[in-house]
């Protein structure tokens, strides 16, 4: 439901007004108190210049102050001071374990949650702090990285943040004609730099101990800029809200090669607040943004979906969304079957996952890299699971590396049996293999067998179909509660069910020559979506059919 914006914006008002302004009013009057006593003698400045330089939160807190003026029709100051939310101190303290391991790092964002002005006061500190620190930042066009006077560029937010300092803080032989100069800023105390550089040029300006690249997923010709970059700096950050599957920043973001940082609107508590709205809670600084934006842009630069622009996304990020911990919402109590899934990775980057459920609930979600393991193990790994939540069967990817997980099984079975544990039945799913139920309909007035090209595509779309049920269902329209899906936060951890959401959404479909559905899991520059498949394998419910062979052929399963 998309409520009208006349309904939200009193909502804010009230908030900003009510509660916001005096949390500004009590930090502003603690800091002005805070720097009288700081500078009542020599001895005490000089001892909170030195607890600054050994803890940058310490000094973000007590002495940085930022430009904001949107608040002001509502009694706020333009010029507020920087008090870091929880996520942005987690933010810095992951820069410095950047700094210490020599090791890059992604930042991922929804659109205003102040990456820039956190990565530029980080690098203010290590400059007023850190001998010879050299800092560089890059951005598509040169007006987003300096322009003096304009608020939007990265060395404005810089000067702003410096501007703002006490006297005793700043350089003492910093002179702002010959010091500050446009696309560099120089320390002349310990020789610390900040330089900016922008489009193809980024990264040709010499030798940095930290490189910022802001808003990477919208550079152009990110190639040619990443072969400068890695000439340039043994750190390097790329910081940006998504532009669709395939392009650089979705490469490097799924690649295993960064440390990545993520910053949702939802761990941000002047927008993830609440307020009562015609006898429901919501959240009116989402449902403004819903109430303005497009729906693209709402998804991709809001709630961080990769997916967002890209046509034919077989589960859209909504959805998902809407799935988490659904059941609660709509007070279902798990019941039915319970069962395991296992998708089998390779020895490379992407990773094995098991998924296990009850019912329309996902109650389990775990996974493990194949690196110096072999299928047994993976097996074990399984089963292992299934004892401890269990269950008494789980389905496993048979095509490809997976064909060895039923005769594992059975050799693990015997052995448990000796032990007396229970024995778990390893059923295979073969995704390449014929639709089921071939003369039914899962989509209205089209035989499976016509609508879809094999099983993958068939089952991949009744998941879609799970998760529209639970969307629609959430929306006010009647429901089937048996074909819903739910994401338990109670059972599955944060990581791992972050990490499935944004796999939920990268699969796509087209259709054949021949008309019929396709899924491509993996679209170009991506990983497996392993976490995904285990989940979309766990409720496909397919079950082999046993038959019996005739006398002294024994029992075979097909």
């Amino acid at each position: 439901m998309t409520y009208a914006i006349e309904d939200i914006a009193p909502l804010i008002k009230e908030w900003t007004i009510n509660t916001r302004l005096p949390e500004v009013i009590e930090e502003m009057t603690r800091r002005y108190y805070y720097r009288m006593l700081i500078e009542q003698n020599e001895l005490s400045t000089q001892a909170e210049i030195y607890k600054c330089k050994s803890d940058p939160a310490h000094w973000f807190n007590h002495w940085v102050w930022t430009y904001d003026p949107r608040g002001m029709p509502f009694g706020l100051p333009a010029n507020i001071p920087f008090v870091l939310r929880p996520g942005q101190v987690e933010l810095v303290d992951w820069l410095l374990e950047r700094e210490s391991t020599q090791t890059h790092g992604l930042i991922e964002k929804s659109r205003d949650e102040g990456m820039s002005y956190v990565v530029l006061g980080f690098y203010l500190h290590r400059w007023l702090f850190v001998e010879g620190f050299a800092g560089g930042v890059g951005s598509r066009k040169e007006d987003l990285v300096d322009k003096k006077g304009d608020p939007k560029t990265l060395l404005h937010k810089f000067r702003d943040m410096f501007s703002k300092l006490p006297d005793w803080m700043k350089p003492k032989g910093f002179v702002e004609k010959i010091h500050d100069n446009y696309m560099r800023i120089i320390n002349p105390d310990n020789g610390a730099t900040v330089t900016g550089e922008a489009g193809d040029n980024i990264g040709r300006g010499g030798r940095t101990t930290m490189y910022f690249l802001d808003e990477w997923a919208f550079v152009e010709r990110q190639e040619a800029v990443d072969a400068a970059i890695s000439q340039n700096t043994n750190v390097h950050i790329k910081g940006s809200t998504p532009n669709g599957i395939g392009d650089r920043f979705h490469q490097d973001r799924f690649s295993g090669r960064y440390a990545v940082f993520t910053m949702p609107w939802r761990a941000n508590p002047d927008k993830n607040w609440q307020a009562e709205l015609h006898g429901k809670l919501i959240y009116p600084w989402y449902e403004k943004q819903k109430a303005t934006l497009d729906d693209v842009v709402l998804a991709q630069e809001v709630d961080i979906d990769y997916a967002a622009s890209v046509e034919g996304v077989l589960i859209p990020s909504a959805w998902v969304e809407a799935a988490v911990d659904s059941h609660l919402k709509l007070e279902i109590q798990p019941s039915g079957q319970r069962n395991g899934a296992l998708d089998v990775a390779d020895e490379g980057k992407d990773k094995n996952s098991f998924a296990a459920r009850h019912g329309i609930v996902l109650q389990y979600l775990d996974t493990w890299s194949g690196v110096g393991d072999d299928i047994f193990g993976t097996t074990q790994k399984a089963i292992d699971a299934c004892l401890d939540l269990k269950l008494n069967l789980f389905f496993y990817d048979a095509d490809g590396l997976g064909a060895g997980v039923r005769g594992d099984a059975r050799v693990i079975n015997e052995q448990n049996q000796v032990k007396g544990m229970p024995e778990i039945e390893a059923n295979p799913f073969r995704g390449s293999g014929a639709v089921h139920d071939p003369e039914q309909e899962m989509v209205e007035a089209r035989k499976n067998v016509d609508f879809f090209a094999n099983l993958k595509a068939q089952m991949w779309w009744s998941l879609r179909l799970r998760f529209q049920n639970t969307y629609r269902a959430l929306q006010g329209m009647q429901y089937d509660p048996d074909n819903l899906i739910s994401l338990s936060t109670a059972d599955i951890t944060k990581q791992e069910l972050e990490q499935l959401k944004r796999e939920l959404s990268q699969p796509t479909y087209s259709k054949n020559g021949a008309g019929k559905i396709l899924v491509n899991k993996q679209p170009d520059g991506a990983l497996s979506p392993n976490r995904a498949d285990s989940v979309m394998i766990c409720f496909s419910d397919i079950r082999e059919r046993k038959r019996k062979k005739p006398a002294g052929a024994g029992t075979r399963t097909y």
